[in-house]
């Protein structure tokens, strides 16, 4: 029989599991009708409370009749009483407390979520790295979620269809929902986020139901109270982390492995000349028309420079490293203008150099993201050679040179009295080589820069208002880049606060460095997904530690893999040994689909959304994968997370 289940516990909302409802019918992109009952049909639910507070519930549909049941929709709806427009939704990886950032878009390109009357926010489970969806009231800090354990269904006019679950407004407060299919968003029924910037339909996402057929669901019921200094989402993180635990290492390869391949693949992307001295690693695989050597983000050029000599592999990566710096800080010191910014990208062939966008031959200074992340690379080089044990073998002048003009215009530029905040959390990444550079130079302005920026951040991000966002430049929306540009620059700051023993320092940097770092872990798989048949199931693809881009780009990729070193500090220091075997999990799991040579594409194809090859047809684009655009990150990224762990004695 159907279980009834009212929440209440000591707080003021009471939310409650409704009656099932049965979706009868198809019009206009969507379920015709809705039942209490269908004659045939019989409905049960079975519960267990679990020591953790959790309720488990398996809901299990038999179809009874003796034909088939046509054109159906099974439903699961969790009601939050309250006024909607405080009750603040959670989806990982595609609605971060509604996505505010992107308030009031009416297209396709970002899910959002207001509250308002007649709104909905729908998603195939897939979507989800962690399947939860979470309704959080921003006064009363109370909180309910439901955790689904994911699975498809089998459909009538859809091979691939999968329960999908969402949120939507009904009068009074907001349900969670939980569907056999059905999705839709941003007032839009029947379609899902499939590309960069729009929309597609995807209809007729009924199943049938044959005699005899028994369909189950098993979700968890979490609710509660966000504690002081914490929110809600950071306890259905923890309870997703429970429940799916995602920690068995055995299946990926040894790090040995992963770091001797991807060594070998950055020494296939070395190039020189013509230009007198020229030398680097390419942005581009060398069969493209384009030689550049590309600071930050995408090309990551003064990556190896770090991380070579730290994973001392080889004495010529010695040599290839302290030319490879040399050159760059060469080139790139005379563009540096009085906010600290730089251009980041040397043409090989012209000897020329650009801003963000070579491509246009845009000759204006790069952008604060690039900047931060090639700055910040310099500057460990920087502390690395002038260890003692290293001192002699590397020659930091010109790197010197380099990040003292860099870190004096970004500290300058910051602590001006008309400095304009930033837009988004992008400019974070320059938190943590400014911290790094007040520790290296023994310049003060330098940490008061990075805590300036830092504190603009706490004030807006730490909150429901504002989600880190920005991260990523070819986006604007919530990322768990604009997310890890908080944690990295808090990080540093945590760990300098412990150096110098400054207590209320050390207090207020790790909390947030915790609520960031939480922020980001949401885009984390900590399951694996099934996929049609295609490139990922061919490879038996393990979705698990891999990271969703953003609340616009919902692909995965490897870009996780940068952010384990902190993630796995951060466990030592809450002596949270989950956090270690996730920061595991995420730096082994992304090699996988890295080929013989070390070449790995960017975008995983683990939902129905692409951003390159064939995207005409929605059905297609699942289980897919666009290996063909292998930019220098996704090289780098192994050999600094690498380099960071060795620093730290850590072999995962």
């Amino acid at each position: 029989m159907f279980l009834s289940l009212v929440f209440a516990a000591s707080f003021q909302v009471v939310a409650e599991l409704l009656p099932p409802e049965i979706g009868l019918g198809w019009t206009n992109g969507w379920v015709r009708e809705w039942h209490r009952e269908v004659p045939g049909l019989k409905v049960s639910d079975s519960s267990k409370e679990l020591p953790n507070g959790l309720i488990r519930v398996v809901r299990r549909w038999t179809w009874e009749g003796t034909v088939p049941l046509k054109q159906v929709t099974l439903g699961v709806k969790y009601r939050v009483p309250g006024d909607s427009r405080r009750l603040k939704p959670f989806m990982p990886g595609i609605l971060l407390y509604g996505n505010p950032s992107n308030r009031g878009r009416t297209d396709g390109r970002v899910p959002v979520f207001a509250g308002e009357k007649g709104e909905f926010a729908i998603f195939e489970e897939h979507r989800l790295p962690m399947p939860f969806a979470l309704l959080e009231d921003s006064s009363t800090r109370e909180f309910s979620a439901i955790h689904v354990l994911p699975s498809p269904i089998r459909g009538e006019e859809r091979e691939d269809l999968w329960w999908s679950l969402g949120v939507e407004v009904v009068d009074g407060g907001t349900d969670i929902v939980m569907l056999s299919g059905p999705v839709g968003y941003n007032r839009r029924r029947s379609v899902v986020k499939a590309r960069q910037r729009k929309a597609m339909v995807y209809d007729n996402a009924y199943i049938t139901l044959y005699p005899g057929q028994v369909v189950e669901k098993t979700f968890w019921i979490q609710t509660g109270r966000a504690e002081d200094g914490s929110f809600g989402f950071e306890q259905a993180l923890d309870i997703s982390l429970d429940i799916f635990k995602p920690y068995d290492v055995t299946r990926y390869a040894s790090m040995d492995e992963i770091v001797r391949s991807k060594r070998a693949f950055a020494l296939s992307r070395w190039v020189e000349g013509p230009v007198q001295g020229a030398c680097g690693f390419d942005m581009y695989d060398l069969r493209f028309e384009w030689r550049h050597l590309t600071l930050g983000w995408c090309g990551c050029a003064a990556t190896c420079g770090y991380a070579l000599p730290v994973l001392n592999l080889d004495p010529d990566d010695w040599v290839k490293a302290q030319r490879s710096l040399d050159f760059l800080c060469d080139v790139f010191t005379d563009t540096v203008e009085t906010n600290g910014l730089f251009r980041v990208t040397f043409d090989m062939e012209t000897g020329e150099t650009y801003g963000a966008d070579a491509a246009a031959h845009d000759k204006r200074r790069g952008d604060p993201v690039s900047c931060g992340q090639a700055l910040y690379s310099i500057l460990k080089a920087i502390r690395f050679a002038e260890k003692p044990e290293v001192k002699g073998r590397l020659n930091a002048v010109k790197w010197r040179r380099f990040a003292e003009k860099a870190a004096d215009g970004m500290a300058c530029d910051i602590l001006r009295k008309d400095w304009k905040e930033p837009l988004s959390t992008g400019p974070g990444f320059m938190v943590a080589p400014l911290t790094v550079a007040s520790e290296i130079f023994g310049k003060k302005r330098y940490l008061a820069a990075a805590k300036k920026l830092a504190a603009v951040f706490e004030r807006r991000y730490f909150g429901y208002d504002e989600v880190y966002w920005g991260g990523t430049l070819d986006a604007s929306c919530e990322d768990k880049e604009g997310a890890y540009a908080a944690f990295q620059g808090y990080v540093e700051l945590l760990r300098h606060a412990v150096k110098v023993k400054d207590a209320a320092a050390e207090r207020r940097y790790s909390r947030l460095a915790r609520h960031s770092m939480n922020m980001m872990l949401t885009y984390t798989m900590v399951w694996d997904a099934t996929y049609p048949p295609g490139r990922l199931s061919d490879h038996a693809f393990k979705s698990t530690g891999w990271t969703v881009v953003s609340a616009q780009n919902q692909h995965l990729d490897a870009f996780g893999v940068l952010t384990t070193p902190e993630i796995w500090w951060m466990g030592d220091y809450l002596k949270d040994d989950r956090l270690k075997k996730l920061a595991s999990v995420m730096y082994r799991s992304c090699f996988q689909l890295t080929d013989s040579s070390g070449s790995l594409g960017e975008q995983i194809q683990q939902t129905n959304f692409a951003q390159q090859g064939g995207m005409s047809d929605v059905r297609k684009l699942r289980g897919g994968y666009a290996e063909r655009w292998t930019v220098f990150w996704l090289t780098a990224h192994f050999l600094n997370a690498a380099a960071q762990f060795a620093e730290m004695g850590v072999d995962l």
